[in-house]
């Protein structure tokens, strides 16, 4: 794959620089790809959906995937499950009974994994934080045992399914909470239930899209509060007024949420920088011309971040972290693109947004972060990863 040589920002910016910075042609994981860019490409993709594109998995991305076993299925099968289905359990509304749960969790995870530590790696820690987080959510249970492979965490999947179908039908019970009797629940066209399989397909894919892109998320957000002293210090005195007028026992609500305006900012801001996905392959359905190039049937087509996120014609001086990009209306629509756009757009997002700022208001609060290694590199796999994973010296509060 071409664009494992190089960092994929710089792989990006060289090739715009030297082909177009509209498409240019180039050969990905073996495929002949068309890489769409900068804002009117991303928008194209994202708005010819089903039209003249549609969506395409690479199967060696099964090595970057925590279940490899689950690549080797049909991926389409994700799909199986209405994607408004997906929406719709996803949703602000429907999040927002879960949002106790995860501040819950989050204060228990600091108080386990970080306050006996003087020294924290932030990216593995937040990867367990938000795979137990995601499990309790979707699978209505605590998941602890070690991950041995794709094939024993199937078999578990389907243990824990069978089982949920077996004591939803005994007690004929119709309304829950957790996603998995949700859609034990759910039927298809034809209004019969969906298989265990294309269920815990299903399953799976959360989980996936949890682990790798949410915990992703969580450190690049840690690592720029605890580059950035000034920064901390607004996010620390935003969360403390909110602390303030809670006591200290009481949970998180919604409206505690909503006033989290410049933490959102500043984790919008390093997603710019720092982002979980770097985006995402879809496939020709028939041949079609952009910006003076014909795209053959059969090609796949790839839009990316990097085309934008650090484009100085949207985000001037791309490389100063200005969380204020974000203020009013915000960045220009298609250019800041984290979470993809269009019909498939990840439907996670305000999940991920719930996640990101409730962890950051439990860490904010207990601790000021200092990086052990000022200047760690990044190295690219499905998300950018810092190397050594991102070693945080802890400085807790005086109480």
């Amino acid at each position: 794959m071409e664009m494992a040589l190089l960092s994929p920002p710089k792989f990006i910016k060289d090739r715009m620089e030297k082909y177009s910075q509209d498409v240019f042609q180039t050969s990905l994981l073996g495929e002949r790809t068309a890489v769409f860019c900068g804002a009117k490409g991303n928008k194209f993709l994202f708005t010819n959906e089903y039209k003249l594109v549609t969506s395409w998995w690479p199967k060696s991305l099964k090595k970057v995937f925590i279940f490899p076993e689950f690549v080797d299925t049909n991926l389409k099968q994700v799909s199986a499950l209405k994607r408004s289905f997906h929406d719709d359990i996803l949703k602000p509304e429907a999040l927002k009974q879960y949002l106790p749960m995860m501040d819950a969790l989050s204060r228990e995870h600091l108080e386990h994994e970080w306050t006996p530590n003087a020294v924290v790696k932030v990216f593995p820690l937040s990867k367990k934080y938000t795979f137990e987080l995601a499990c309790r959510i979707f699978l209505g249970t605590g998941y602890n045992r070690a991950i041995k492979g794709g094939k024993m965490v199937r078999q578990e999947l389907m243990r824990i399914i069978n089982d949920r179908r077996n004591e939803l039908m005994e007690k004929n019970e119709t309304e829950h909470t957790d996603l998995l009797s949700k859609m034990l629940l759910v039927t298809n066209e034809n209004g019969q239930f969906y298989s265990e399989m294309e269920i815990s397909n299903n399953i799976i894919g959360l989980l996936v899209a949890s682990f790798d892109t949410t915990s992703s998320a969580v450190t690049s957000v840690l690592n720029y509060i605890a580059e950035y002293p000034d920064i901390y210090k607004e996010v620390l005195k935003e969360q403390m007024e909110i602390a303030k007028s809670k006591g200290p026992d009481e949970l998180l609500t919604w409206e505690d949420i909503e006033k989290m305006k410049y933490s959102w900012n500043v984790a919008r801001e390093s997603l710019r920088l720092m982002p979980p996905a770097q985006g995402a392959f879809r496939e020709t359905i028939t041949e079609f011309t952009y910006a003076g190039f014909t795209i053959p049937r059969g090609w796949k087509t790839f839009w990316t971040v990097h085309s934008s996120h650090k484009n100085p014609k949207y985000f001037p001086n791309p490389e100063k972290f200005d969380p204020s990009r974000f203020e009013g209306s915000g960045p220009p629509p298609y250019t800041f693109v984290p979470f993809g756009g269009g019909p498939r757009m990840c439907p996670g997002k305000e999940y991920a947004r719930l996640e990101v700022l409730v962890f950051m208001h439990n860490v904010v609060r207990k601790f000021k972060l200092e990086k052990v290694i000022p200047n760690e590199k990044l190295v690219f796999h499905a998300s950018a990863t810092p190397v050594h994973g991102l070693p945080v010296r802890l400085h807790p509060h005086e109480k």
